[in-house]
């Protein structure tokens, strides 16, 4: 069957409503995305237009394997992890790579040396590269300089390549840019970042996702997002197929200024219309009211559906931003390359522990020291990282060549898209929700199809389409076009 219409209710009930009764009893957890009895607006939000397609979206609760893994995350490694790397001095780019104690070169074949103890364990399936380019003269870089990344990739076991990422940078700064000598302790900017990078490659090592997974860490970010600009371009001349790319970037303290705290949530920042579209696609997302649709954004709400829950006991604010302002990370480098870059980094930051001079000035204590990071915090933060790198390893690729149909007028949507050859997929489907919403509030399965029309006008509503595989993992949504939009 290479179509399924979804034209009335009794086409969806009663088969499909003892499905998603069956799947409600056994996801307990977390609640329904569209439920928000406290916020008029976003229930009047989700209630219009009034639909009986679909069900309330559901998201998917980890499984036992994902359970075991969670739970092998471990705080004193992580506070081990920022430590050691706080004990090299300074990790500023310019700093000497010639010493074994200090220094950015110390950190790196520090990093380098723990991915290999841990691709150890891996049976062959985690490889460990340090890709290295020397860079010329440029800004804030005054001398040519080796700039290095470290990148530990796990093969996947059936998908190998199709790609995930997750990336901190471990160079660090202080009050001015160039000073490479002063002690610049680099904590939470970006040790905690790395730190992550690190615990989830020691833990998933041993494990066998569908997907490749390159746990990495970059260097040059502080001086100009260099090595994942390079990291980037190196991908994109290999023709990788990279699905999806995190950067944990200031992710170690719950803590901000005002003495404000808000240790259970993490800030998740993704940017809107895709930096390399042409200008025909630009228009014609901005035409279909898409801009808000992004790979980056449906990447964002991926996240957001399968990590914000009591497993991680985190909440993600997604930030439909690029960056902070005027502020960048190395997820900017990857969308720059036409890739899906998203950035994690704590809700209120601390300009006081933020390229800093290490000082005490009017009782005051400055700088990116140890001591502000909240390690319990960046447990979390691993958590989230890891549920969302092992969903989106584990499902089926995303969609490919979605379309709506537009050859003809009507208040049904057609939608139509490649099939996939994935041994693993069971079949897809159809998410929606109204044009103001944040996420996908409502779905509905439709099968092992490559099209469906639904009583749904495309003029009022968000629709979407996700792969469903085997094993009930879900790939993050793609949203049509009268044309494809590159994914």
């Amino acid at each position: 069957m290479k179509g399924v219409s979804l034209l009335c209710s009794c086409v969806i009930a009663p088969a499909l409503a003892q499905i998603f009764d069956t799947l409600q009893v056994v996801r307990d957890l977390p609640d329904a995305v569209a439920v928000n009895a406290g916020n008029y607006v976003s229930c009047a939000n989700a209630a219009w237009p009034p639909s009986d397609v679909g069900f309330e979206l559901i998201p998917q609760a980890p499984d036992d394997d994902l359970k075991a893994a969670l739970a092998e995350i471990d705080t004193s490694r992580i506070e081990a992890i920022i430590s050691k790397l706080v004990s090299f001095g300074t990790r500023h780019t310019l700093s000497t790579q010639n010493s074994t104690t200090h220094g950015i070169g110390a950190a790196r074949d520090w990093i380098a040396a723990e991915m290999r103890k841990y691709a150890e364990a891996s049976e062959g399936q985690m490889t460990v590269t340090v890709p290295s380019y020397i860079q010329s003269v440029a800004n804030r870089i005054s001398f040519p300089v080796k700039i290095s990344n470290i990148v530990a990739t796990l093969k996947g076991s059936t998908d190998p390549d199709r790609v995930y990422i997750v990336s901190g940078h471990y160079d660090s700064r202080v009050t001015d840019i160039m000073d490479y000598t002063s002690d610049a302790p680099g904590a939470n900017d970006d040790a905690s970042g790395v730190a992550v990078s690190l615990e989830l490659a020691r833990i998933m090592a041993t494990r066998r996702p569908k997907a490749s997974i390159a746990f990495v860490a970059v260097a040059g970010e502080e001086q100009g997002l260099y090595g994942a600009a390079n990291l980037a371009q190196r991908y994109r001349n290999a023709s990788v197929n990279i699905e999806g790319m995190i950067t944990n970037d200031i992710i170690g303290s719950s803590r901000g200024e005002h003495n404000i705290s808000d240790p259970y949530t993490i800030r998740l920042f993704a940017q809107g219309p895709p930096l390399t579209e042409s200008t025909a696609l630009a228009a014609s997302r901005l035409s279909i009211g898409g801009e808000n649709d992004s790979p980056a954004r449906q990447l964002a709400r991926f996240m957001a559906e399968v990590a914000s829950n009591n497993a991680t006991g985190m909440n993600i604010a997604v930030i439909y931003r690029l960056d902070r302002f005027l502020r960048g990370g190395d997820h900017s480098a990857f969308l720059q390359q036409g890739y899906a870059g998203i950035r994690y980094s704590e809700p209120n930051e601390n300009f006081d522990h933020q390229h800093q001079d290490v000082r005490v000035e009017n009782g005051i204590q400055y700088g990116d020291l140890a001591e502000f990071v909240d390690y319990e915090y960046v447990t979390r933060v691993a958590k989230v990282n890891l549920v969302g790198l092992w969903s989106i390893a584990n499902a089926p690729g995303k969609v490919k060549n979605l379309t709506v149909t537009t050859t003809t007028l009507g208040n049904d949507s057609e939608l139509k898209w490649l099939a996939s050859d994935s041994e693993d997929l069971e079949g897809y489907e159809l998410v929606w929700r109204a044009t103001t919403a944040p996420m996908w509030s409502h779905s509905v399965l439709i099968g092992n199809v490559s099209s469906v029309t639904v009583p749904l006008s495309k003029d009022n509503v968000i629709l979407g389409i996700r792969s469903v595989g085997k094993n009930g993992y879900k790939s993050p949504a793609v949203y049509p076009g009268p044309s494809p939009f590159p994914e």
